[in-house]
């Protein structure tokens, strides 16, 4: 589509698209055009993107060489579906992820190709956690999200997602996420003490799972003394630790992986989002050695491993990840981000700066509040999300490749809207309710 929509045009979304669509109620226009972190609609308007696909495009849209090599992929005639054969797409990025990702950081995970999306990874995780150790239960944190599949669906917090009491969800004994409980609190001594205690009614777990920044459930972020613990908790148990990178990982929080600041291995790690580097849906489960016991088949699907995304995440890789530079370029933008974020919380009653490297944002401690901000930005050419129990936190996401400038121009947008806002009465009792264990409003 090219040029203005008609009025038909635009009225074919609601006359035939589900009622569950959500972004394009928020981003009131039809979208035709996008590279790097800009996009236009139809009639040429350009917009700041800080969704970035919700975390899909870490590289932003259209990266010319993702996009040649996509193209010369397309034109030879490669391979478009192939379920697991071995090929030559394949081979490339599986040398790569090796020789880029794992290897430079001593990590030797067995690499398995699930379903193209993250809750798909999940579900394999989950399963194979299962598998390992002959249990059913699995420790999941409140605010966490995982997926929208059952299995996955079980260990997401947000009540809004989980549909009520519709859905019967078992297997999965939740517990607070660090900081949960305010600063004070160690939620790992709730979580040491139930493990330990055969009457706290905690099954012995077959895995303990959480994010290290909690992306959906509002920027939550977990501090290196209480990831180490858990850990250690999990490998003390018999328990599997997966960490949930779908979001935080891929660069997002300033290295490749979310956890590796912290000096913790998992034992599985889910990776999709901005894994194939273009935005195609890819996901993969990475698996220490010991526990990868499947059988041949045991758990497939007949888009496991997307060719295509191959070819572009090859190029992510090489391109992006084959030196220090890049590491050293997000973390000079994320230190832009968090100041200028900091600028913005002070301008909001309360406020509060949230997240880490390029996954950041501001609790401004009421969902009404975030959504007139973020729809002031979108008015001016900005595009952001929300994101916690309340959608109380203005959530940016950035592209990592998003230039200084443009980063500071989306910045001084949000900063303009924030002080702008008529707040109205003083923010109600939404400012202290943070978590969202299944048992709040979401």
């Amino acid at each position: 589509m090219r040029g203005a929509a008609g009025a038909d045009e635009s009225r074919v979304f609601e006359r035939r698209e589900s009622a569950v669509r959500s972004y394009c109620r928020r981003f009131d226009c039809v979208f035709d055009t996008a590279e790097g972190s800009v996009v236009r609609d139809v009639t040429g308007r350009e917009y700041l993107d800080f969704v970035a696909g919700a975390g899909s495009l870490n590289y932003g849209h259209n990266d010319a060489d993702m996009r040649a090599a996509l193209i010369a992929h397309l034109e030879q005639c490669g391979i478009a579906h192939s379920l697991d054969l071995s090929s030559s797409a394949k081979s490339a990025f599986l040398a790569a992820f090796e020789s880029l990702v794992l290897l430079p950081r001593r990590l030797d995970y067995r690499v398995q190709f699930t379903g193209p999306t993250g809750a798909n990874a999940v579900e394999a995780a989950l399963k194979l956690a299962r598998k390992v150790t002959g249990r059913s239960n699995v420790v999941a944190f409140t605010n966490g999200f995982h997926g929208v599949s059952l299995g996955a669906l079980a260990a997401t917090g947000n009540r809004h997602h989980r549909v009520g009491p519709q859905l019967p969800l078992p297997g999965v004994t939740r517990m607070p996420y660090d900081g949960y409980q305010g600063a004070g609190v160690d939620t790992a001594d709730l979580l040491e003490r139930m493990l330990r205690d055969p009457s706290s009614g905690l099954d012995a777990p077959a895995a303990i799972m959480l994010e290290t920044v909690q992306g959906e459930g509002g920027l939550n972020v977990a501090s290196a003394a209480w990831l180490r613990r858990v850990a250690e908790l999990a490998h003390d148990s018999g328990a599997l630790l997966i960490v949930d990178d779908v979001q935080a990982g891929c660069g997002r929080t300033g290295t490749f992986f979310s956890f590796e600041p912290y000096g913790i291995v998992p034992d599985l790690v889910v990776l999709s989002k901005s894994i194939s580097g273009y935005g195609l849906p890819m996901a993969l489960l990475l698996i220490r050695p010991e526990y990868d016991v499947w059988q041949p088949g045991e758990h497939n699907g007949t888009f496991r491993g997307n060719v295509h995304a191959f070819v572009t995440a090859r190029v992510a890789l090489t391109k992006f990840w084959a030196d220090a530079d890049f590491t050293a370029v997000v973390a000079r933008r994320a230190d832009l981000l968090a100041r200028g974020l900091a600028e913005v919380a002070d301008s909001v009653p309360r406020a509060v700066p949230k997240g880490r490297g390029m996954m950041r944002g501001v609790d401004v401690g009421s969902g009404e509040l975030a959504a007139t901000i973020t729809r002031r930005c979108f008015a001016e050419g900005l595009m952001l999300e929300t994101a916690g129990p309340y959608d109380q936190v203005v959530k940016v996401l950035a592209p990592l490749t998003t230039e200084d400038e443009q980063l500071q121009h989306g910045l001084d947008i949000l900063l303009a809207a924030a002080r702008g806002v008529d707040r109205g009465p003083d923010v109600g009792p939404e400012r202290d309710l943070r978590g969202s264990s299944g048992l709040v409003p979401a």
